[in-house]
């Protein structure tokens, strides 16, 4: 073999030898960096005091997490919850309370580590929420997980609140492409209350066929009484 040829697979050997080595270290460093940012996040809100604001009051809420008898459904849970009489403050302790108060770890919809960083209601009804890294990051994968995630957080709102009607969702304040690689993020997703649910009314079968009053059978002769 030329010695040029030689002297080439030692430099990749060595190449090689020295990737081996910074690899470890180059994974750890990545895994730190994650491991401070989720800290970072946990410390935030642990620090964070609740949502209170002076027209709290004591109410019955309607929150959206997975069913347990269906695990690819979502189902309402009545919670009840201190909410402001400002729409904006009762968004925020909303979707707190749909993060943190979740019935068990299979009946989660958002991560246990999210955060909302900011919401904002313009005054067209359109909603921005906010949220830290974790809800894209650590959000379960695939189409069905994904949509039941922010369809959660739209059912809630709507149940709870009137005056919104379409929401965005930004995470760490920019606009994300998808949540976990599946439901676009990009556009508005369109919030309304749940329908209502039609009250059954049994049918009422007359027994006699009601008489048409403008077609009266004629009075019938009295029969003739004799002397």
């Amino acid at each position: 073999m030329p010695r040029a040829g030689k002297i080439a697979i030692a430099l990749l050997a060595l190449l090689a030898f020295g990737a081996l080595l910074t690899f470890p270290a180059l994974l750890n460093t990545v895994l730190g960096l994650r491991r401070a940012n989720r800290t970072e996040e946990q410390a935030r809100r642990a620090i964070a005091p609740p949502i209170s604001t002076p027209t709290d009051s004591r109410e019955k809420a309607q929150l959206f997490w997975i069913s347990p008898a269906s695990p690819a459904a979502l189902e309402s849970s009545t919670v009840e919850l201190a909410l402001s009489a400002d729409p904006e403050q009762r968004a925020k302790q909303l979707i707190a309370a749909l993060i943190e108060q979740a019935p068990s770890q299979i009946q989660r919809t958002l991560p246990a580590d999210t955060v909302l960083l900011q919401f904002y209601l313009l005054a067209d009804g359109t909603a921005i929420a906010d949220f830290s890294e974790t809800l894209e990051t650590e959000a379960l994968s695939g189409i069905l997980n994904e949509e039941m995630a922010v369809e959660s957080i739209i059912r809630t709102l709507g149940a709870n609140l009137s005056t919104i009607n379409r929401l965005k969702i930004l995470i760490r304040g920019q606009e994300a492409e998808t949540l976990a690689g599946h439901l676009d993020l990009s556009e508005f997703f369109s919030v309304s209350p749940p329908a209502p649910v039609p009250s059954p009314t049994a049918a009422i079968t007359p027994r006699h066929q009601p008489l048409d009053w403008g077609e009266q059978p004629a009075p019938q002769a009295k029969p003739a009484v004799a002397n």
